[in-house]
C-alpha cells in the first residue's frame, strides 16, 4: 500500500488488531442471525511524512450509512466543550451576522447550535443521515454530503466562501486526505481560519491509547504530518492549543500562506516535542504492539478472574474504543453480560463482533454489579459522578487504559 497523502510505499508495521467489524456498526437482533463483515485492522507509518494509516480495505460508505450511531450531544462535558470553544472563537476572529461558518462533520448540531444562538450565519457539513436530521431540528442548515473539494467549489460558485471552517474530530475519519485538504483551501477567504481538533498520536503513544484506533479512523495525526499535508495546498498553520479531550489532543488553527495571522511560538514547541518523543523514528512505532497486547492480556485475565469468582461485570459506553478493545481480545456475553449507553440510538441493539447487549443505564439501578467497566475512559470522571450510588452497593468501577485500574 502507498502513502494517502505522498504516495510513499508504507514499509513501518504499528499495530496488527487482526479482524473486527467496524467498531460504530451496531446490530439490531435479527442481525445476529446473519453473517457479519469483519475487515482488518491494521496501521502502517510512512516515513516519508510521517502519516500514521490504516491499510485500505473498508471504503466510508460503509463505514458512514445512514445507520451510524454516534451522537456528539450524549456526552455533557463535549458539550461544555463546543460551548466553550464557539464563544473563545467567535470573539477572537470577531465573526458576526456578516460572517460564514462552516463545520465539516457537524454530527447532531452539538456545536453550530451555539453559532445559531450568537446570530453567526453557518453551514453544516454532515454525510450520516440521522445526525443531520437531528441538526436540522436545532435549526441548523445541513448539507448531507460527505465533503470533498468538489463540495468546496461548489459552495464557492455559490458565493460562500468561510470565514471560518471547523472539524472536530473528523481529520482522522477522511480516507482521502488531500482532497479534503484541498477543499479547506478552496472555501477558505483569503484571511480565513480552520481549526481542526483531533487525538494527538504522541498521546496515544505515550498512553497506550490503542483502543482509538479503529476503521473509521484512518488516519492517526501528530502535528509533524499534518504541518506537511497543510503545505502542499498551501495552507500554514499558525497555533495550536494542546487539550484534555480525547486523552490528549491538539487543536490547530490554520490559513492560506499568504493570510496575515502571526506564527506562534506553540507551532515550533510542539514540532520540537514530538520529535523528541521519537515520533520521526521507526522505533517507537515498532514497539507499540507488544505494549498493546499486555493491555490486552491483563484484561482478559481480568475477566476470567471475576469469571471464575462468580462476580458479575457489566460496562457502560458502548462505544467504538470498547469494541476495538473486545473484539481484539476476543470478549463475548460469558465475560461481560451487558453494556449500557446513554444514547437512545443504541439502546437496544448489540455490539459488533461482541453481540452482547445494549441496555439502558436505569438497569444499573435493578440489578448489583460487582464491577462496571468504563470503556469511553477520557470521560470516566463525568460517568463515576453520574453513577456514584452504585459505589453505595458495592459496584467498583474499571478503567482499561492505559493500564487496569480498579476505582
Amino acid at each position: 500500500m502507498k502513502c494517502r497523502h505522498c504516495k510513499k510505499n508504507l514499509n513501518i508495521k504499528f499495530l496488527d488488531l487482526a479482524n473486527a467489524p467496524p467498531s460504530n456498526s451496531y446490530l439490531k437482533k435479527e442481525d445476529l442471525k446473519k453473517p457479519e463483515i469483519t475487515y482488518p485492522l491494521r496501521v502502517m507509518v510512512c516515513k516519508n511524512c510521517w502519516l500514521v494509516q490504516t491499510e485500505d480495505y473498508a471504503n466510508a460508505e460503509e463505514l458512514f450509512d445512514d445507520e451510524y450511531a454516534y451522537f456528539s450531544s450524549t456526552s455533557s462535558s463535549w458539550l461544555n466543550h463546543a460551548s466553550n470553544y464557539c464563544e473563545i472563537i467567535t470573539q477572537k476572529l470577531k465573526l458576526s451576522k456578516d460572517s460564514f461558518v462552516v463545520e465539516l462533520a457537524s454530527n447532531d448540531g452539538y456545536l453550530l447550535k451555539n453559532f445559531v444562538k450568537l446570530g453567526v450565519p453557518c453551514l453544516g457539513i454532515e454525510p450520516t443521515k440521522k445526525t443531520a436530521q437531528v441538526s436540522r431540528d436545532l435549526g441548523v442548515e445541513v448539507k448531507e454530503v460527505f465533503f470533498s473539494k468538489n463540495v468546496a467549489l461548489q459552495l464557492v460558485s455559490e458565493g460562500r466562501k468561510a470565514d471560518l471552517i471547523i472539524g472536530n474530530n473528523v481529520y482522522a475519519h477522511v480516507p482521502d486526505i488531500n482532497d479534503f485538504t484541498e477543499g479547506v483551501a478552496v472555501l477558505l477567504k483569503s484571511n480565513g481560519v480552520v481549526t481542526f481538533e483531533f487525538p494527538h498520536l504522541m498521546e496515544l503513544i505515550n498512553k497506550i491509547q490503542f483502543d482509538t484506533i479503529y476503521h473509521e479512523h484512518f488516519s492517526y495525526l501528530s502535528l509533524i504530518s499534518i504541518k506537511s499535508i497543510f503545505s502542499k495546498f498551501g495552507l500554514k498553520i499558525f497555533d495550536v492549543d494542546q487539550l484534555g479531550t480525547h486523552g490528549g489532543s491538539l487543536r490547530v488553527y490554520g490559513c492560506l500562506q499568504h493570510a496575515n495571522h502571526k506564527i506562534s511560538n506553540n507551532v515550533e514547541k510542539i514540532l520540537n516535542d514530538e520529535i523528541e518523543a521519537g515520533l520521526m523514528n521507526k522505533d517507537i512505532y515498532e514497539n507499540f504492539q507488544i505494549k498493546a497486547n499486555n493491555i490486552k492480556d491483563t484484561f482478559v485475565q481480568f475477566l476470567l478472574n471475576a469469571k471464575y469468582d462468580k462476580k458479575v461485570v457489566a460496562g457502560y459506553g458502548a462505544a467504538a474504543k470498547g469494541n476495538t478493545l473486545m473484539n481484539y481480545a476476543g470478549i463475548k456475553r460469558d465475560m461481560i453480560s451487558f453494556v449500557c449507553d446513554a444514547a437512545v440510538s443504541k439502546i437496544g441493539k448489540y455490539l459488533p463482533g461482541s453481540h452482547i447487549p445494549i441496555l439502558d443505564p436505569k438497569v444499573l439501578e435493578l440489578n448489583h454489579i460487582d464491577y462496571l467497566i468504563i470503556f469511553p475512559w477520557n470521560i470516566s470522571d463525568e460517568i463515576i459522578e453520574q453513577n456514584k450510588a452504585l459505589s453505595k452497593s458495592g459496584t467498583k468501577f474499571v478503567t482499561i487504559i492505559p493500564d487496569l485500574k480498579i476505582i
